[in-house]
């Protein structure tokens, strides 16, 4: 199952981008061989998408049948660990083509995403910098990766 993370703004070079590529180069390599790969990054231009309503619209783009849509969101629910992990091998073993989590910009999701989504994922009611999200998804699919191989990563 492909893993794809749409997420309004364009990330440079810095700190952030290089911790979202570690853990994505990471979970990417040990995910292969449990059909979790690959896992790509597509981005939406803030300076092509300036509202709201036109970073959804073109985050729904990404969207489709095939894919499980899952949209962070301050209003997600929670989860452990090992149950984000359980929930990526379902939808693989469901046959899902796709994961596509939705990551919003400064301002978030129009109503239209959260009604879209088949999921609506928070990192608790905190608001984090959408790019900090980005890190953060990216460890938790390393991480859901090394539960699911057995890895020595997550220590429960």
């Amino acid at each position: 199952m492909r893993l794809t993370i749409a997420a309004v703004g364009r990330a440079g070079s810095g700190p952030e981008s290089d911790l979202f590529e570690t853990y994505r180069a990471r979970a990417e390599a040990a995910g292969r061989g449990i059909a979790l790969a690959p896992i790509t990054l597509h981005e939406v231009d803030e300076r092509k998408a300036r509202s709201r309503a036109q970073q959804s619209e073109r985050l729904l783009e990404r969207t489709h049948g095939d894919a499980v849509v899952i949209a962070l969101d301050e209003r997600g629910r929670t989860c452990t660990s090992p149950d984000f992990a359980k929930s990526l091998a379902d939808w693989r073993d469901q046959g899902r083509a796709e994961a596509l989590f939705l990551i919003g910009g400064a301002d978030g999701h129009e109503k239209s995403v959260r009604q879209r989504a088949n999921v609506l994922l928070g990192f608790g009611q905190m608001v984090w910098p959408h790019m900090l999200v980005r890190v953060m998804l990216a460890e938790q699919i390393y991480r859901a990766v090394s539960i699911l191989t057995n890895g020595p990563y997550h220590r429960a």
